[in-house]
């Protein structure tokens, strides 16, 4: 943990956690597919053990030490794996059934949980824990995925004046800040390759509470950006984000 923070910020991180995990909940629950409906609790209990075992990783510093190394511990145990499960979920036939059967609008608003990460990240950086550059006071613009969300939602599914080809480029452009603050945050990172942050590196996502945003927040968020992509992409009527 990160000695001397005040309170207040990794309360409001942890909130966040829980907050992006109700949301996915709600997903799950108003799945079209009956399968994933009746087998929403295993599959939110399947995340929250990931989410622990996350925890007691970074809480026991796992993450921060050997930092000279390469690849991250962070990237091998927290994010690969993550990755690795979307791939296969994309490419295997009940995935992509599970992928389908997802509400487009739940997973449009789940971005909103993108405002909070971005004050606390401000938060962290007044700490004097990451570098200023992954704040949305330097070169992370992510707040205005999280904050358009809302209207996307409100516009596109609750009045149906959204069309798909809308949409899908801002899908692509909220996946693109995703990315950006992504490779921002792994580049200021302490490790033999990192190119920012010198002054101040980023040391609070290696740490517990922080560690569940690349580990837990981050892969959802992408997962959402990927499914919707996909059924955009493979959707022919206007009937996609009516869903």
């Amino acid at each position: 943990m990160i000695e001397d923070l005040p309170l207040y910020i990794p309360i409001s991180f942890v909130l966040t956690c829980l907050a992006t995990l109700f949301l996915f909940f709600r997903i799950l629950q108003d799945a079209t597919l009956e399968t994933v409906r009746k087998n929403k609790i295993k599959i939110i209990g399947g995340i929250v053990s990931w989410i622990f075992l996350q925890g007691v990783i970074s809480f026991n510093d796992v993450y921060f030490s050997s930092i000279d190394t390469l690849p991250p511990k962070i990237f091998l145990l927290g994010i690969l794996p993550c990755i690795v499960f979307m791939i296969w979920l994309f490419n295997n036939s009940a995935g992509k059934v599970f992928i389908d059967s997802l509400p487009l609008e739940r997973i449009t608003f789940l971005n909103v949980v993108r405002i909070p990460v971005e004050f606390v990240l401000l938060w962290l950086f007044l700490e004097n824990t990451i570098p200023k550059i992954m704040t949305f006071e330097g070169l992370n613009f992510d707040i205005l995925a999280g904050i358009s969300a809302v209207f996307v939602t409100f516009i596109g599914f609750r009045q149906g004046k959204l069309n798909k080809r809308v949409f899908l480029v801002w899908n692509i452009v909220s996946l693109l800040l995703l990315i950006n603050i992504i490779v921002l945050a792994f580049l200021s990172t302490p490790s033999p390759i990192q190119k920012f942050g010198f002054e101040q590196p980023n040391i609070a996502l290696l740490k517990f509470p922080f560690a569940w945003l690349p580990t837990f927040i981050v892969p959802v968020v992408l997962f959402g950006h990927f499914v919707s992509i996909r059924r955009l992409l493979i959707c022919k009527t206007k009937k996609c984000i009516d869903s």
